[in-house]
């Protein structure tokens, strides 16, 4: 029988509560199920990340494989239709799906990541490649980002003024012109939607291959800020972040295909965004006191410096 490694069943039942014990209570059966019935045995120890758990298999010819079985949740619906849709393009390749138990048998990458990559410049330019490779048009049926545009700008302005904050107004009306300009007239291709460099593994197949997609329609520049987000702590080391920061997005841009400011406006909001989200909610690395309070200063220190050249 399948072992639930403890900190991912301790992880679930603190964010999903009851629902949450009752599916881990049926997660042994359901991987048992689908082994059987994708012929598969495991191969090596189960792992997880934030909402799913990865059982190496190897399939009945031999192949190595990936059983993938998330936690049922809005934000994993369109995984599979993200897979399959790239076909191997940049992407572990999808072998079989079963979407009403959000499970997924794919191709099996290596367990080190992009973060594990020293090279700052390194890392940005392999995942803007990754980005531009996984720029495609979009297959009908998945959510597009343009579609949020007015819920972002409602949250925006609720937080706002809700919430204690150090953002400056200039910096407030500049993410909101990003939701109005940018956010309601984006493009029907598909995007990861969760870039950053713990989602692309090292591969066989291909050197770098991006898992965990959201499966969004929209602007390929959006990548580019959930990139810098993820990369704000390592931008700190620098000793000039503007610099820094600026440098990012250029490499980036260049290796993405992207438009410079567009991908600059994008990081500049999602900076906004995750300041108000960690005043409202914290931080999985942080929910409280000063090491919270930190964090929720930089990144509005980052959105200041995001804003800056638009500003100017």
């Amino acid at each position: 029988m399948m072992v639930i490694p403890g900190a991912f069943a301790q992880s679930t039942v603190d964010r999903e509560g009851e629902p949450g014990a009752a599916w881990l209570a049926e997660l042994p059966a359901i991987v048992e199920e689908l082994l059987g019935r994708w012929g598969c045995v495991p191969d090596g120890e189960v792992m997880h990340g934030g909402v799913g758990i990865i059982v190496p298999v190897r399939r009945r010819d031999g192949l190595a494989a990936a059983l993938k079985v998330s936690f049922p949740h809005p934000g994993n619906v369109h995984e599979p239709d993200a897979f399959a849709a790239w076909g191997g393009r940049g992407a572990v390749q999808l072998y079989e799906r079963d979407d009403a138990r959000f499970a997924m048998l794919l191709e099996r990458a290596g367990t080190a990541t992009l973060a594990e990559v020293e090279d700052g410049d390194e890392v940005l330019a392999l995942a803007g490649r990754i980005s531009r490779r996984l720029a495609v048009p979009a297959p009908p049926g998945l959510p597009r980002l343009r579609d949020r545009a007015d819920a972002w700008e409602e949250e925006l302005r609720k937080d706002a003024a809700e919430l204690a904050h150090g953002l400056p107004p200039y910096v407030l009306d500049a993410a909101v012109a990003t939701v109005q300009e940018l956010g309601r007239a984006q493009p029907d291709t598909l995007i990861h939607g969760d870039l950053h460099p713990e989602n692309i593994l090292r591969a066989d197949r291909e050197p770098w291959l991006a898992v965990d997609p959201k499966g969004y329609a929209g602007d390929p520049a959006y990548d580019g800020g959930t990139l810098l987000k993820s990369r704000a702590l390592a931008l700190l080391e620098a000793d000039d972040l503007r610099k820094a920061l600026h440098r990012a997005l250029d490499v980036f841009a260049e290796a993405a295909g992207v438009d410079r400011e567009r991908a600059e406006r994008w990081a500049q909001l999602h900076a906004v965004q995750a300041a108000f989200w960690g005043r409202r909610h914290g931080f999985r690395m942080a929910r409280g006191g000063s090491r919270l309070d930190w964090l929720t200063q930089t990144a509005e220190h980052l959105a200041e410096l995001l804003t800056e050249r638009t500003r100017a």
